[in-house]
């Protein structure tokens, strides 16, 4: 069994607020959980408007598809438009 983590750090230009933060990070929390069936959740920087970490993880019995999921989730976050990643880092334990 292996399982994946992944951290991504996100900055959002257009947030003006937290409400508008939690807009976008809906949107983008419910395509990763639909399309990729993995948890995501956030986990950093709730109190800044314009910055957020979320985490994601995976589970599955070869480490070749947890990473393979894992950067696909990336790439879907990275191809948001209204969002800008700064950061990503992938772990598998």
């Amino acid at each position: 069994m292996t399982v994946g983590l992944c951290t991504v750090e996100l900055f959002i230009p257009d947030g003006q607020s937290l409400k508008d933060k939690r807009r976008v990070l809906q949107s983008i929390k419910s395509r990763v959980r639909e399309k990729f069936n993995v948890s995501v959740a956030e986990v950093g920087e709730q109190d800044l408007w314009q910055k957020s970490i979320l985490g994601l993880a995976c589970v599955a019995n070869e480490a070749a598809h947890v990473n393979q999921v894992l950067d696909q989730a990336v790439n879907l976050i990275r191809a948001v438009p209204t969002i800008q990643l700064v950061r990503s880092h992938i772990e598998l334990l």
